[in-house]
């Protein structure tokens, strides 16, 4: 009975051994770059152990083979339970955009380990990711609670926050965020960004100038800042910005569009051309370019350029193109047209019917050329009743003629409405 016993360990011991000198062959096959060999070797270990599709997951994973991985990682694991192969797994999953799978792994990982502050953080990321964002804040707070001084907490947790349109507590945990790393870029430029969407101007410049202090290339951050000289018609001082910007960020055309709007505004033609016929040339389907095309072409009347230019615009642009109508129609009034005027200060209006001007146009024009005055007075009396106000000069004009078309009416003994 002892020898049985004897005879059985010192088999153990055998295959044992082999199976680490076979092991130390195919680490040492794997580390020089035969893969293959090594795999096919792997693969000839019958029956397959935890090692063996452990050591076939990490090959496969090195050449980028991401499902094969992960299969030889779910065989691993049949064998028995691995923090090490899970983790992996979890990670292999992420790349395969098996979020969903990875999360089980984090959460089953994490009941065991509930003070795992890696993986709890890890976790957090993965709820945000697969949108289970009230998950997300809960997971984050409570890594807050465990480490008040992580930044990255506080970052993710404003993501998260984000996410759920909760405008305030995201602003207050990028705050938190800077408040605890003031060289936090991305904190600092969703600050920015946050503030100018509020319109609060003097927090929006704060963080734009922190956060070019730390990158004078940052895109999103430039781009603010060339908004906002933009908006406050300070044109000179974007041009550096704006002429930087568009060397570094050459796929984009914001430089370029905001180049020739620069120009334009400094009634510099020539250049603000030049750069409408670029932007036109890389991206066509901008219409926009031609519309200041036709603007530019208008200032230097040549209105056949115009024309052609807006009518171009209008062909090409899918969003609201009332500018473009509205520039046709100027172009015909100022050709002696009135007729074409109208029809394209209607369609200006027709299009925005916000567009104040389109509708004061076509009522003072319809005035002019049409003899029945019900038409004009229509036109008055619609604007009163929507933008009064908007135009001390139009609203002057408007309720004089208005007083006019009554009286006029009122003599000859006719009704108005």
């Amino acid at each position: 009975m002892t020898k049985n016993i004897l005879i059985l360990f010192l088999l153990i011991v055998v295959k044992v051994e082999a199976q680490t000198s076979t092991f130390s062959t195919i680490d040492s096959l794997f580390e020089n770059g035969r893969y293959q060999l090594a795999l096919s070797q792997l693969k000839a270990i019958n029956p397959p152990t935890f090692l063996s599709n452990y050591k076939t997951a990490l090959i496969y994973e090195s050449i980028d083979n991401y499902k094969q991985t992960a299969s030889y990682l779910e065989q691993a694991l049949i064998f028995k339970e691995d923090k090490k192969a899970s983790l992996k797994l979890a990670k292999v999953y992420q790349r395969l955009n098996k979020s969903n799978e990875a999360v089980l792994i984090y959460e089953n990982l994490l009941a065991k380990d509930s003070m795992n502050l890696v993986l709890a953080y890890q976790l957090g990321k993965l709820y945000l990711k697969t949108k289970s964002y009230k998950k997300s804040i809960s997971a984050f707070k409570n890594l807050i609670k465990h480490d008040s001084t992580n930044a990255y907490y506080s970052y993710q947790l404003a993501l998260a926050y984000a996410f759920v349109k909760d405008r305030d507590r995201m602003i207050n945990s990028f705050l938190d965020v800077y408040k605890k790393d003031t060289t936090h870029l991305k904190a600092i430029a969703h600050l920015a960004s946050s503030y100018s969407k509020l319109n609060e101007k003097d927090s929006t410049n704060l963080f734009i100038e922190k956060g070019l202090l730390l990158d004078k290339n940052h895109i999103n951050l430039n781009k603010l800042k060339i908004n906002n000289l933009y908006r406050e018609k300070n044109y000179v001082e974007t041009i550096p910005l704006l002429l930087n910007l568009d060397s570094i960020d050459t796929k984009e055309t914001f430089s370029i569009s905001m180049l020739g709007r620069v120009y334009y505004s400094l009634d510099s033609l020539e250049k603000s051309k030049k750069y409408f016929k670029k932007l036109y040339r890389v991206d066509r389907a901008n219409f926009k370019a031609l519309t200041y095309l036709g603007h530019i072409a208008m200032k230097e009347k040549d209105y056949k350029t115009a024309g052609f230019n807006y009518t171009m615009a209008t062909f090409i642009g899918k969003e609201k193109r009332d500018e473009e109508y509205f520039g046709l129609a100027t172009m015909f009034y100022e050709t002696k047209k009135p007729k074409q005027a109208l029809l394209n200060f209607e369609k200006a209006y027709k299009e925005n019917s916000m567009n104040y001007n389109a509708l004061f146009q076509l009522a003072k024009i319809s005035d002019a050329y049409y003899k029945d005055k019900k038409i004009a007075y229509k036109h008055y009396v619609k604007y009163m009743d929507n933008f009064q106000e908007r135009d001390q000069d139009a609203d002057i004009f408007i309720k004089r003629r208005i007083s006019e078309i009554k009286k006029e009416f009122f003599m000859k003994g006719e009704k108005l409405e």
